[in-house]
């Protein structure tokens, strides 16, 4: 990708993320409809870029819609939620979409999201144009959130991280990977990272989640993750990075001990779920050293973030737990 949405660190600042200063970039009313907008995912497509937004209406009803942009910072999106055609099964019914990644993959944007069939569990679709899209078998059986894909087969098969939960916001959560032949039949499951000691790295000891889309390094595969504390405030999220192997992703060579990001702005500390920093898309330069990511601030609106990649690298292996 020749160009990605870019700010220059701030003068005087040491940080290894930080902040788009015009932050939030999407507002929670951008659509007549909605009642918040937030934890979305973005792509490159043709000379600019599309999205996968969860918008929740003002019924608190949860659900997908596509957005286009010329910049990855000026959004467009569309007024209707994204409507689904069937795809590898007959069997698309959904009481609910939310927390979309995307991702091309050979010929395809294939796109992940928590799906509502009797529970949350991973639904799988795909589309070429981001006007039609086709709905295929869950992945897993409830309960389980957070599925991200792999941007290119591993081993010959496709790979998705996952977080296996129960019905409600649990206060658990580990990492897994498991792999298809086929997008529609998934196994091999394998444990990736599970929540650290609480005396180590507190900020994410009740459970940690996959972000974005890997992004493959010569170190290996950049994973940034969420991380959560129970607080006696409640559930905080805050973002941290890992490094996992090239050939076999379930290990994990390095992991941040500090967090890169935590909610401090009054964006992330107040919304309708305050004191949250929880990031679905990245897109990268490998050339340029750049890295931009968008999260989902206080469960309300869009806000974006800017890193050198080398310096999240270096970062994630100098502060490993």
């Amino acid at each position: 990708m020749s160009t990605i949405p870019w700010q220059d660190r701030p003068e005087n600042s040491t940080e290894v993320m930080w902040r788009y200063s015009e932050n939030p970039i999407i507002d929670r009313y951008a659509i007549p409809s909605s009642n918040s907008i937030f934890n979305s995912a973005v792509v490159a497509f043709k000379d600019g870029y599309a999205g996968v937004f969860r918008c929740d209406n003002k019924a608190v009803q949860m659900n997908i819609f596509a957005g286009f942009s010329k910049n990855g910072i000026d959004w467009d999106i569309n007024h209707e939620p994204i409507v689904m055609q069937s795809g590898n099964t007959e069997m698309i019914e959904s009481a609910y979409k939310y927390d979309p990644r995307v991702v091309f993959i050979e010929d395809r944007y294939w796109i992940t999201w928590c799906n509502g069939y009797n529970g949350p569990t991973i639904g799988i679709g795909y589309t070429f144009d981001f006007k039609e899209f086709f709905q295929c078998e869950n992945a897993f059986l409830p309960f389980n959130r957070n599925g991200v894909l792999f941007p290119q087969k591993i081993n010959g098969k496709y790979a998705m991280l996952s977080r296996p939960s129960d019905n409600g916001h649990t206060p658990f959560g580990d990492i897994w990977i498991s792999y298809s032949p086929d997008m529609k039949y998934w196994g091999e499951h394998r444990l990736v990272m599970k929540p650290s000691p609480f005396e180590q790295s507190a900020w994410q000891c009740t459970k940690v989640g996959a972000g974005p889309i890997p992004i493959l390094t010569k170190e290996g595969w950049l994973m940034l993750y969420h991380g959560v504390i129970n607080t006696c405030n409640g559930f905080r999220y805050a973002m941290g990075a890992a490094i996992l192997d090239t050939a076999s992703p379930d290990q994990v060579k390095y992991r941040t001990q500090p967090y890169l990001l935590g909610p401090a702005e009054i964006y992330e500390q107040v919304g309708d779920v305050g004191n949250v920093v929880f990031p679905c898309a990245a897109l990268h330069n490998i050339e340029q050293d750049k890295l931009a990511v968008y999260y989902g601030a206080a469960d309300t609106v869009v806000a974006m973030a800017f890193g050198k990649l080398s310096e999240v690298l270096q970062f994630t292996k100098d502060n490993s737990l």
